[in-house]
Order: C-alpha cells, then structure tokens, then sequence
C-alpha cells in the first residue's frame, strides 16, 4: 500500500468521490471482507460488494487473500493506498494553466501552479513506479510569523533574489545529459487548524 496514489483516470476519480466508496477506501486501509464493511458502514452486503467490485475495477482496492468461510469464498481486499490526490489530468479540458496569467502575487495563479505540481509530480510517479524506479525530488515545508505585511513583502523579495542566484549558479542549459528540474517555491498565509476542520 502506497502512503498516497495519484488518481489520473477521470472514470476512477468519479468512482472515488462518491461518498459510500470513499467511506470504503478509508476503512479498508486495513483488509477488509464485504462482510466486515457492512457491518461498519450499515449498508447490505450486497450493496458494499457491489461498491467494492467498482472500486477494484479502477485500481483503486486489491485482492490480499480469498479464503474459504463455510460455503462460501470471503475476499479480502484493502485500498492501494492510505491516502489519494486527484490530478488535474482527471479534468484535462478545464485543468489550470498557469501559463494563461502568470502573477506571483496572485493566489489563484498560486492554485494553478500547484495544480501543475499535482499533475507532473502525479505523472512522475505514475512512471517511475511502472519502471520500478525511486523518483528524485525534494520538498522544503515550514511556517514563518511576520510581523507586520512589509516583513512579509521584504521577505518574499529576498527568498526570489535568493532562489534566481542559486538557479543562475546552478543552471547548465548545456549539460550534455542534463535533465531540467522545476522549481516551486510559494508563501501563503497558514490555515488555522479551524478553517481546516470547516
């Protein structure tokens, strides 16, 4: 089980936003029968088999064991991964661009930068996983508390004259063999833990 998987198929991200089958994959982040989901879900057997056979169908459940139960041969399935991010592929006619407007300060081409994140960083995996490859990447996550919005600005400034030396320093647009990397860095205010839960 991965800790998370990106959904690029529309047709699975469909299937994993409906309510009873996203209930389904967090439950069955241990294996679970048909049986013992029904009984956590309140929903007939039937039902959850029906649910479970759709999610496996778009790879998002797997068969862990089949056992024998009296007459009958219980499946065990459990999710493929803990946790899923649904790329923006899923939506490819009306997926952002952050080509379309690009403007530092502004949040909604924040979204469409992270939304590329998304997809590439979702399609990345997608192939260094068939190719049974480990991905290079590298993520910086922190907070800082200014103390006033020019603290913010002057900081935001100095962090871009910062990243454009270290790109100039290290960018060989002649590097025979050189694979390009991208580069996101982006500030926003935090969401309180509140805002989060709402």
């Amino acid at each position: 089980m991965f800790e998370v998987a990106v959904i690029e198929d529309p047709a699975a991200a469909e299937v994993s936003l409906d309510p009873v089958r996203a209930r389904l994959l967090a439950e069955l982040a241990e294996p679970g029968s048909a049986t013992m989901l029904a009984a956590k879900v309140g929903l007939p057997r039937q039902k959850v088999n029906y649910h479970l056979r759709t999610l496996e169908q778009h790879g998002l459940v797997e068969l862990v064991e089949e056992r024998r139960k009296g007459n009958v041969n219980e499946r065990l399935l459990q999710a493929t991964a803990a946790s899923y991010v649904i790329s923006p592929t899923a939506l490819a006619a009306v997926q952002p661009d952050p080509a379309r407007s690009p403007d530092r300060l502004s949040a909604r081409w924040l979204l469409a930068v992270s939304a590329r994140l998304v997809r590439d960083v979702g399609t990345l995996i997608t192939g260094a996983t068939k190719a049974k490859k480990r991905l290079a990447t590298f993520a910086l996550d922190g907070e800082v508390r200014f103390a006033t919005a020019a603290d913010r600005a002057a900081f935001a400034e100095e962090l871009a004259t910062c990243v454009t030396r270290l790109v100039a320093k290290y960018h060989d647009e002649q590097a025979e063999g050189g694979r390009p990397h991208r580069v996101v860095v982006a500030l926003h205010p935090s969401v309180a833990a509140k805002e989060e839960e709402s």
